[in-house]
């Protein structure tokens, strides 16, 4: 990349620096995308690896080289320094990897006979494993071999450091050079071991890490910005206020404001709003989204995985709050991710049309990417916006009013979504019992509603893309939709990202994969949308119609970072490019155009307002 550190000097400071100087966990994550990730991590030293790790998580071509980095940092950290000095480091490098991560590498480590060696010897390492469920006694080591006698030399001399203060020359220079590297609380320990080595007071397993609460850690990415003092966004708070911070906010709540809002934190204080101020205000709106446990355990199924954490600093507090919806599954949330606010309100069924109430499984399309999976997550982020009416959250009244499977109500008889009823009126009941944030069960008649309008939107959008993909196929000349492209490549959900809105599926994407030379390739997008415009009275179509030209411009318009990786190769300078054309294409039918006058006004209003954006019926 232009202006990159050339990675063939090896020179780990100029490496990092650009890394460093990220003002956020997003940003980090964004500049992954600009750089070939496995040829700098390689570059790296195995301690500037283990900086870079701290930052947050890598890209998961990069995860493999930077678990064998870590590796090798610990086991030559705790023969250069002894098990007691690297210990801090130890617990440096554990609490800022996620558990999959963790697993790795301790699988690594047994694998290469090394575990005895390096963390088994760290008393409050065994016991952060312990309590992050990953006990050391789950990784046995492989048999011994005989290239292993060779480190019994190293091993004397390790037990030899680690009785006595580490003051000799050059070793102490570059182990006081990498105190100075890790964040404040961890250089605080590091120096608190130095001084009881000195004065003979240390006893093993007796180091604190820092003064503050110890639920704050083993949530990777967000003290490091916080602490590294780089003067970039987060970490221009001083030790005082994020002290103060610790004592003043729940720690899950900073962790996640920190991990999913560090956006908003960095805006606010652009504005003069002090940071610490910030944060408060940041941590007491996770809360009230979440609640205690619902912050706690959306921190976990960060901690979990590294592909949730890449996703949440990826898109934000959007991307955090559709994993909390999605119990942790990356998947089911990028599925959440990729729907627009359904309608608010819809007839309780679809009359006149002709169509039987759909299943779930008639709704799968493997080929397109629409897994059953995929399918539940995007009608439960229906269920949540719907707005009929719902029964209470009392788990008492809804246990005596349980549906029962073989007594449907009066007109329910026979319709196959009645047996979908009761299992989401029991799922719904067991995530109460649990204390879980989630509204009241839909009564049936609301129920059915949403179901009719989600199985309408998912059939148009099936048949817009037949549409596009039929038009692509004709002359070049005789297109409808896609004129402007001489060879269009058609895909559907694809992720797309931009700083205001974070990480989005577009329902199509398409881009020119012949474009003239040294010329950008062209894209549009297009957002499908199923509304009954005829129930709006008096401005409501034109508001309406607005609101969903906004939303499509703010979310696939004007310049995006485009996600696929199959579509990089056809992308010049990297993976942001600008959009020529969006399209809100809505569905047409007697139902939704009774009034065609207000529709057509409507649409001439918002081209006016929106010009970016194309507006159409089909």
């Amino acid at each position: 990349m232009e202006g990159w550190p050339d990675l063939a000097s090896r020179d780990t400071e100029a490496l990092l620096a650009p890394w460093l100087r990220c003002p956020s966990p997003a940003d980090y994550v964004a500049l992954q995308r600009r750089v070939d990730m496995p040829r700098l991590v390689e570059a790296l030293d195995d301690w500037g690896a283990v900086r870079l790790g701290a930052l947050g998580p890598v890209r998961e071509d990069a995860a493999e080289v930077l678990q064998r980095k870590r590796a090798a940092f610990l086991l030559t950290a705790t023969e250069r320094y002894g098990p007691v000095h690297a210990e801090v480091f130890a617990l440096f490098v554990l609490h800022s990897a996620h558990d999959d991560e963790v697993d790795a590498l301790l699988r690594l480590l047994a694998r290469d006979k090394r575990l005895g060696q390096t963390l088994a010897l760290m008393p409050t390492v065994r016991e952060e494993l312990e309590a992050r469920g990953l006990p050391l006694s789950a990784y046995p080591e492989r048999d011994a071999r005989a290239g292993d006698v060779s480190r019994g030399l190293a091993h004397a001399a390790r037990d030899f450091l680690s009785t006595i203060p580490v003051n000799d020359g050059l070793r102490y220079v570059e182990l006081s050079t990498r105190w100075a590297q890790l964040p404040a609380p961890y250089r605080e320990a590091a120096h608190e071991v130095d001084r009881a080595l000195a004065l003979r007071h240390f006893a093993p397993g007796s180091v604190v890490v820092g003064s503050f609460d110890a639920v704050t850690f083993g949530v990777p990415l967000g003290f490091y910005y916080l602490a590294a003092g780089t003067g970039q966004g987060l970490a221009s708070l001083t030790r005082g206020q994020y002290e103060q911070a610790t004592r003043e906010l729940a720690p899950a709540a900073l962790a996640m404001t920190l991990y999913a809002g560090g956006r908003g934190v960095r805006a606010l204080g652009e504005l003069g709003v002090p940071h610490l101020d910030s944060l408060q205000a940041l941590g007491r709106q996770w809360e009230t989204l979440l609640g205690g446990d619902g912050v706690r355990a959306l921190l976990e199924e960060i901690r979990a995985h590294r592909e949730a954490g890449y996703f949440v600093a990826e898109g934000g507090m959007e991307a955090a709050l559709a994993l909390r919806e999605a119990r942790g599954n990356v998947a089911r949330a990028q599925a959440w991710l990729s729907q627009e606010k359904p309608q608010r309100a819809g007839p309780s069924v679809v009359k006149g049309l002709g169509r039987e109430p759909a299943s779930l499984a008639s709704l799968v399309d493997e080929g397109a990417g629409l897994t059953h999976e995929v399918v539940e997550a995007r009608l439960a982020l229906v269920e949540r916006e719907a707005t009929g009416p719902r029964l209470p959250r009392d788990v008492a009244v809804l246990e005596r009013q349980r549906p029962a499977q073989d007594a449907p109500p009066p007109g329910a008889e026979g319709n196959p979504r009645w047996g979908e009823y009761v299992a989401y009126r029991e799922k719904r009941l067991g995530e109460l019992k649990q204390g879980m944030t989630v509204e009241g069960p839909l009564r049936w008649d609301a129920y059915e509603a949403m179901r009719g309008w989600f199985a309408r939107g998912m059939d148009f959008e099936r048949r817009m893309v037949e549409l596009l993909r039929a038009d692509a196929a004709l002359p070049q000349a005789e297109r409808i939709y896609l004129g402007d492209f001489h060879q269009p490549r058609i895909e559907r959900s694809v992720g797309v990202w931009k700083p205001g809105s974070g990480l989005r599926f577009a329902d199509v994407l398409v881009v020119e994969e012949r474009p003239s030379r040294g010329q950008i390739p062209r894209v549009e997008t297009f957002s499908f949308k199923s509304r009954d415009f005829s129930r709006l009275k008096g401005n409501a179509v034109e508001t309406q119609m607005k609101a969903d030209a906004r939303e499509a411009l703010g979310y696939y318009g004007e310049v995006l970072d485009i996600r696929r990786p199959s579509l990089q190769p056809l992308l010049l300078d990297g993976s942001e490019v600008p959009v020529s054309r969006v399209h809100l294409i809505y569905e047409s039918s007697a139902l939704m155009l009774e009034k065609m006058d207000k529709v057509e006004a409507a649409m001439q209003a918002t081209k006016i307002a929106h010009p970016g954006v194309e507006v159409l019926f089909q």
